[in-house]
């Protein structure tokens, strides 16, 4: 049965994305714990400053904030609440760009406002999961891969699991991977064997026609250029140096070679960047038209078109900034969002149809624009017999003959379960890209957080809003890849 690629579990199970390659077990070095020391953020001071009721008076507060003024310092953080959740005071807290001690002017102004009556107190920085500040550090999110050092790829199961050349090949792809670090400039170049080729040809014939009668408006505008500027067709696979030369002049998007699985963290991680982490091997030839993971046809068929779009380019970024130093439970909830988003999510033509037989259901997600028997799934008016067998709709979901479509909520998208072996039976549909963009900026403001993160495009370098202490890096790799592994062992009969 030809099923589309079968990707990670949801993010309380194993990473929750489908996300940027296999379990190779193949890597350049072992996993380094990283010490957040090694870099430095830009320096800042956290102050408290508490008000009793006796000085709580109107005013006071800005009277605090003028004393910064005076003395010329920058604010990056203000908040304000009852102190301990009583009604004997209020409390403001702020954060300031310099560190006491090589700052004068922050001690002048300590001694200022405590002048005022009130308490002022420098408080000590909040702890926060690691996250890179700089594109540099973006080497340590790809250094540790699910199922690294498990000797071959995800399951036996895989259709090159027991082709031996195919599984040298591999290696000789992941060592090419690994070898690469932030600022070696350009992406080496793989020279593909014919028999590669020939699949990536099989692959791209297939989902041609299907994208022009499924893929939304955006995806097939932006394939001329691609096949003028980056190499696409299909009689050769595009160099990933190329593609990311391209999608940095229209966005500001850039590629990145990886050999194996990232944790959701590490993968959004790098999306803050503007750095899509992409696989350069592709699947088995045995069956062009079945892959257990993601490969370069996924990476580049399906995802890297819309990359080149702005508002797509700047929610999946948004998406990268809010996974910088949250929680467990925000990173598994945004993780969710770019599944039925980025990955599965469909989106409104905007233009009326004119075939009767035209639902107006577009395609924007990588996981179905790489599936030709998906795009059908989610978009056609009365899909096939054979297209409900292929994606496993007929065996799950017997009663179901067209999948669920939900008006695309954030809200709701970030608690939605998910198959992650069949096709989609519910998928979110948007009325535009810039519609999502709006929705899903506004969720990610939303997120409780310690801090926000400010990123400068000229820099490539993110400076937290607050004065906060990056824990050391840990992986959770093993952890996911047993979790993985539990979950397929479940699905065995």
């Amino acid at each position: 049965m030809l099923r589309r690629a079968i990707f990670p579990a949801r993010p309380s199970l194993s990473s929750g994305l489908a996300r940027a390659s296999p379990s190779l077990g193949v890597s350049s070095t072992e996993f380094r714990g990283y010490s957040s020391s090694n870099v430095k953020l830009r320096p800042k001071t956290r102050i408290g400053v508490f008000f009793t009721r006796f000085h709580d008076k109107p005013g006071i507060a800005s009277d605090v904030l003028a004393v910064l003024k005076k003395y010329h310092l920058q604010l990056t953080h203000l908040e304000s609440k009852l102190y301990n959740y009583s009604f004997d005071g209020a409390t403001i807290e702020f954060d300031i760009d310099g560190v006491v001690g090589t700052n004068p002017r922050i001690e002048e102004a300590l001694k200022h406002i405590r002048s005022l009556g009130v308490q002022a107190e420098v408080r000590p920085p909040i702890p926060v999961p690691w996250f890179p500040s700089t594109r540099k550090e973006i080497d340590l999110c790809v250094e540790d891969v699910i199922g690294a050092g498990a000797g071959g790829l995800v399951d036996q199961d895989h259709p090159g699991f027991n082709d031996k050349e195919y599984m040298k090949r591999r290696e000789e792809i992941t060592s090419i991977a690994n070898g690469y670090r932030e600022g070696d400039g350009r992406i080496p170049r793989l020279e593909y064997t014919a028999e590669e080729v020939r699949v990536w040809k099989a692959v791209y014939e297939k989902l041609e026609g299907c994208h022009a009668r499924w893929a939304c408006e955006e995806f097939n505008e932006v394939l001329p250029e691609l096949k003028a500027e980056a190499g696409y067709g299909p009689n050769q696979i595009p160099q990933l140096n190329d593609i990311s030369e391209y999608l940095s002049s229209k966005t500001g998007f850039r590629l990145r070679p990886v050999c194996g699985l990232l944790s959701a963290r590490d993968f959004l991680n790098a999306l803050a960047f503007r750095t899509f982490c992409s696989t350069q091997y592709i699947r088995h030839g045995g069956n062009p038209f079945y892959t257990p993971e993601p490969d370069v046809c996924h990476e580049l068929i399906g995802h890297v078109p819309l990359l080149a779009d702005p508002h797509f380019a700047e929610f999946t970024q948004k998406v990268g900034l809010a996974s910088l130093g949250a929680s467990d439970e925000a990173i598994a909830r945004l993780a969710s969002i770019y599944w039925f988003t980025v990955e599965f999510g469909l989106v409104r033509s905007t233009m009326k149809p004119t075939d009767p037989d035209d639902t107006g259901v577009r395609v924007m997600g990588a996981g179905i624009l790489s599936s030709f028997g998906e795009m059908e799934w989610s978009a056609a008016r009365r899909p096939s017999d054979e297209c409900r067998e292929m994606g496993s709709i007929a065996r799950d979901y017997p009663d179901m003959r067209n999948p669920i479509i939900e008006k695309f909520d954030p809200k709701v998208a970030a608690e939605k379960p998910y198959p992650i072996t069949t096709y989609q039976p519910t998928y979110f549909i948007g009325e535009s890209l810039r519609e999502m963009k709006d929705l899903i900026s506004d969720y990610c403001d939303t997120i409780d957080r310690p801090f926000h993160p400010v990123y400068d495009p000229i820099t490539g370098i993110v400076n937290p809003s607050r004065h906060v202490e990056r824990l050391d890096r840990t992986s959770t790799a093993a952890d996911q890849a047993e979790k993985q592994k539990a979950y397929f062992a479940s699905l065995k009969p």
